[in-house]
C-alpha cells in the first residue's frame, strides 16, 4: 500500500519540478532586446505621442557602427559609457522642434531614439526619411 501512494506522489513532484524549471528560465521576453523594453516609456516621451512604435533593438556600439554608420555618426561626439545601446524606431511626422535631443535631418517621417542600456540615458533622437535599420524581425511592430 505504501508503494501505491509513493509512485503518484513522486510523479507529481517530478512534474512540478519540470514545469517550474521550464518557466523559471523564461522570465524575460525571450529576445536579446528585452532589457530595452524598459526604455519604451522614455523613448515614447522623446517623440510625439501621436507616433507609432515600429521596433526595438539592443546593439553594441561596434555593431551599430558596422550595421548603420549613418546612425552611429549622427550620435553625439560624447559616446555613452555603456557599450550596449537601445535603438527604438517610431513612425510619424517629426521635426527638430517636436523631439527631445534632436539629431539628423530637420524633419522626417521616422525617428530613432537611441539610449544607453540599461540606464536608459537618452543619447538623442535621430530623424530620418527612411528606416536606417531593419525592424522587420519580430521584435515589436
Amino acid at each position: 500500500m505504501g508503494l501505491w501512494l509513493t509512485v503518484p506522489l513522486v510523479a507529481g513532484v517530478l512534474a512540478v519540478c519540470l514545469l517550474a524549471g521550464c518557466t523559471s528560465a523564461r522570465n524575460s521576453l525571450g529576445t536579446s532586446d528585452s532589457s530595452c523594453y524598459l526604455a519604451l516609456p522614455s523613448a515614447t516621451h522623446a517623440v510625439s505621442p501621436h507616433s507609432r512604435l515600429l521596433g526595438v533593438h539592443q546593439l553594441t556600439l561596434s555593431s551599430l557602427h558596422q550595421k548603420e554608420p549613418a546612425l552611429f555618426d549622427a550620435l553625439p561626439s560624447v559616446k555613452p559609457t555603456s557599450q550596449r545601446i537601445c535603438v527604438i524606431e517610431f513612425v510619424g511626422s517629426f521635426t527638430r522642434a517636436t523631439v527631445r535631443k534632436p539629431l539628423g535631418r530637420p524633419s522626417g517621417r521616422l525617428a530613432v531614439v537611441v539610449s544607453e542600456a540599461p540606464s536608459n540615458n537618452l543619447l538623442g533622437t535621430v530623424i530620418f526619411h527612411r528606416a536606417p535599420l531593419d525592424f522587420a524581425h519580430p521584435h515589436i511592430g
